[in-house]
């Protein structure tokens, strides 16, 4: 990372990144070639490891890419939430605040239906707050569901310029 100052290593500050990030971007490459897609997600963030679920149709270009690549597609993933332009002075002093998560990992299938059952669960308890979801594994069977295990990545935030702050 170029700018090691706007790093975020203290794992809450990563947890509420996290948290607050409404939807992640996953981008990977298939037959069709390079493509992106936004997606809202469930996360596990433990012991500095990041795990990501998503559910989706059965069918469609990335599943049919987790499929061709054998359930081990290699992926990045792109999340940001606050971002606020600050216009500068002049143009070069413009700024913008944010917080972010970039990474690389790979996206799998979700086949055992207790697991997609823990993910929906936790994917509605985190986006929706909704706390008291039951699945029942005929209406589980309907979606499929896919994961994310991060290899690798960092989370950075832009604080809003000092020059900003309660104006």
């Amino acid at each position: 990372m170029r700018r090691a100052d706007r790093e975020v290593r203290d794992a809450a500050d990563i947890e509420a990144i996290l948290r607050d990030c409404a939807d992640v971007r996953v981008a990977y490459q298939d037959a069709q070639g390079l493509t992106i897609v936004p997606v809202n997600f469930a996360y596990v963030f433990e012991s500095g490891k990041l795990r990501l679920y998503m559910h989706s149709a059965h069918e469609g270009r990335k599943i049919d890419a987790i499929r061709a690549a054998g359930n081990a597609l290699p992926v990045a993933f792109e999340m940001d939430c606050d971002a606020t332009v600050y216009t500068g002075r002049t143009p070069c002093s413009s700024t913008t605040a944010f917080r972010s998560i970039i990474g690389t990992g790979l996206a799998s299938l979700v086949e055992d239906t207790e697991q997609k059952i823990e993910a929906l669960t936790l994917l509605m308890r985190q986006r929706t707050a909704m706390h008291d979801v039951t699945f029942m594994p005929r209406q589980v069977a309907k979606v499929a569901v896919w994961r994310i295990e991060s290899t690798e990545f960092t989370a950075k935030r832009h604080p809003t310029p000092a020059a900003h702050i309660g104006s």
